[in-house]
């Protein structure tokens, strides 16, 4: 899908929107000046793009995919990959494992887009023998996976484009504030001047009716990230499965939440928050009141 980014005047902002990583993208810019508004927008977009180019599991040629299609060989990488890295290792640490940057293989399996069928035990085992973080060795200047294994950032890249690009505004719009916002993972980078706060809705998965379909919030800076399977699912003999995967069965996580949303002072952080909570499965709540951040849990 392709759409060229777009800048409207709102009354007291600017709304600047594209389309990149398979969302919508935006950034609700708090300045009279439309040649501001649009720089921002521009260089957002561009560095966005450059994320994807580099991250994205489905483009030949990249990163990404020289690191999948090493063979067992050692492969250069550049300070912001090993810094993904590194918070890749410390989510799979905080988790006991089952945060897992390797995991990504069981979408060979798993097919949650309405069609999916539920895979056979013996097509699961196999797929299992090539997950497992603990294989996988870097530096800051090299990574090498095992034969078979793949690496997916799919966990945390788009997180990580956000903070970046809210990070690029501050840079560039030290004293304006702005909400990044790709497809419900947000970051906001100072409050308003006027109000203090942006408000932005969370999908509340099983409300009756369209006014209560959404819950306002209010985020005058930090970050916001939301994961659930609120459109990602499948039913088989009856029961609905979610698409938050244990990389420690291989099957979806049982009892788990239908969404999740956290707030923390980054994205990325509320996201990876977001996603452990759900790995939890039935102790998803008590995981995220233990972190002592504010949270939205729907079941």
């Amino acid at each position: 899908m392709s759409q060229a980014p777009a800048l409207i005047a709102k009354s007291d902002y600017y709304h600047g929107h594209f389309f990149c990583m398979a969302s919508p993208c935006e950034l609700l810019i708090e300045t009279p000046n439309q040649l501001l508004a649009n720089r921002l927008l521009q260089e957002v977009v561009l560095q966005t793009k450059r994320i994807e180019q580099k991250y994205s599991r489905y483009i030949v040629g990249n990163l990404v995919h020289q690191i999948n299609n090493s063979h067992g060989k050692w492969i250069e990488i550049d300070q912001e990959t090993h810094r993904l890295l590194a918070f890749g290792q410390t989510c799979f640490e905080l988790s006991d494992g089952m945060f897992d940057l390797t995991s990504g293989v069981l979408r060979k399996i798993w097919d949650f887009t309405g069609k999916g069928k539920f895979p056979p035990s013996e097509q699961v085992n196999e797929v299992l023998q090539y997950i497992g973080w603990q294989n996988v060795q870097f530096t800051q200047q090299q990574i090498r996976l095992p034969r078979g294994f793949e690496l997916d950032f799919g966990g945390i890249g788009k997180e990580y484009a956000v903070d970046a690009a809210a990070k690029l505004c501050m840079q560039l719009a030290p004293d304006t504030s702005v909400l990044v916002n790709f497809g419900g993972d947000i970051q906001v980078t100072q409050p308003r001047q006027h109000e203090a706060y942006w408000q932005v809705g969370i999908e509340r998965p099983h409300a009756k009716d369209n006014s209560a379909k959404s819950a306002l919030v209010k985020i005058a800076s930090g970050g916001l990230a939301t994961s659930g399977d609120t459109r990602r699912f499948i039913v088989h003999n009856g029961v609905r499965y979610s698409h938050i995967l244990s990389p420690k069965t291989g099957y979806p996580v049982s009892g788990a939440p239908r969404s999740v949303t956290v707030a923390t002072d980054f994205c990325i952080q509320s996201g990876m928050l977001a996603t452990m909570a759900l790995l939890q499965g039935t102790e998803a709540e008590h995981f995220l009141q233990a972190q002592q951040q504010k949270h939205w849990c729907y079941w």
